[in-house]
């Protein structure tokens, strides 16, 4: 008898596999372009927002509305557990000089408020999970970075840790502190703050028993003047740095040295060569593969493609891709790298593109009205 079932199921598995090989192209490419991903995006509520709002991208590049997933006020940053089971919503309204973190289930296309925390500071603008749990609230008008943890069941602590910046650049906006994102290395440990008023890299260690920031030796790394660092990238292998400077609209390589410690390599501009008019980045992305990034351009209102040496890190310019639309605040690429999804801010809309995977370029696909887009997240 077991000898006979044992027969069975190789029969039946042969058999599913013929069947599998045996459906029409067609059939399968039509299995393929039924693929859908939910993403979510981030808004300001000044004007007709109301919250987080829920949509859905098809495997051939559309978009779907699926509409308003939680009210919440200036929701402009968001980031998603691990699991996947619960999102993370700055929350910039300000109470008594304070912004604060909002936690909800993710409960089919609604989100289910869980918690709400002060964030430490005036105007969060960035938050980020890591796989512990733990949670980083950078305040920008505050100019500190906040630390607070999530629990199994998505319930935030009160604040942990605060580490207050201190400095300031050339530049007229960087007069005091702006705290403007707070990253966790791959590695979880080390976390790097781009600080936008002190033109700094702010670098700490989580101490992750007494629940602290611990500074870094040295703790701070200088950017170029009037940089104006915003947001970054590492690279998967946890070598590489890439941070996006608003203010003068270039990425700067940091590299780590045979001791962990970062290291400022070669900076390259985001924009056009002899392009004069004003413009501001925004966001900066990697694909999984790690061969090209990407950063946006606010004013001049497109997406630079780089592809990455692959030796040293140093980044080559492909092209600039049209957002068709007006200031890309926020972008994202597609779970599958397939496509790459911009929130042009004020314009009111979302745009894909597809991204082709050999060459890292993008191609116009769909665009979809949006409520005050900052931020997009799968």
């Amino acid at each position: 008898m077991k000898n006979t079932i044992i027969y069975f199921i190789s029969i039946s598995g042969i058999a599913l596999l013929l069947l599998t090989a045996c459906q029409p192209k067609k059939q399968q490419e039509n299995m393929q372009e039924n693929k859908i991903f939910p993403f979510y995006l981030g808004t300001y509520t000044t004007n007709e927002s109301r919250g987080i709002y829920k949509y859905l991208l098809r495997q051939d590049g559309s978009m779907e509305a699926v509409g308003l997933a939680a009210k919440s006020e200036n929701p402009s940053f968001l980031a998603i557990s691990t699991d996947k089971r619960f999102l993370v919503a700055v929350n910039e309204t300000n109470i008594e000089g304070t912004g604060s973190i909002e936690s909800f289930l993710i409960a089919g296309d609604s989100l289910e408020l869980i918690s709400r925390s002060p964030s430490g500071g005036a105007h969060p603008c960035y938050v980020s999970i890591s796989k512990a749990g733990f949670v980083l609230a950078s305040n920008y008008t505050g100019g500190n970075v906040a630390l607070l943890k999530m629990d199994e069941q998505g319930r935030l602590s009160g604040l942990l840790d605060l580490r207050q910046h201190t400095g300031h650049g050339i530049s007229p906006r960087q007069q005091v502190p702006h705290a403007h994102s707070a990253c966790f290395a791959p590695d979880g440990n080390d976390i790097v703050s781009a600080d936008l008023g002190s033109n700094d890299l702010w670098i700490y260690n989580l101490d992750s028993l007494q629940q602290k920031l611990i500074p870094s030796d040295p703790p701070v790394i200088n950017m170029n003047p009037g940089a104006g660092p915003r947001h970054m990238i590492f690279h998967p292998g946890g070598k590489w740095l890439y941070v996006v400077n608003e203010l003068d609209c270039t990425i700067t390589l940091l590299q780590k040295d045979k001791y962990g410690k970062y290291e400022k390599d070669i900076s390259i501009s985001t924009l056009p060569p002899g392009y004069t008019d004003t413009s501001y980045c925004a966001d900066i992305h990697i694909s999984a593969d790690a061969k090209f990034v990407y950063a946006s351009n606010r004013g001049h209102n497109s997406i630079a493609v780089f592809e990455v040496n692959s030796q040293n890190g140093h980044l080559r310019l492909l092209e600039h891709q049209d957002t068709r639309g007006k200031w890309p605040r926020s972008f994202c690429l597609s779970p599958d790298d397939n496509y790459l999804l911009v929130a042009n801010q004020h314009s009111n809309n979302i745009v894909s593109f597809k991204r082709d995977i050999k060459t890292g370029l993008l191609n116009y696909m769909y665009e979809i009205n949006a409520p005050d887009p900052v931020c997009v997240l799968f």
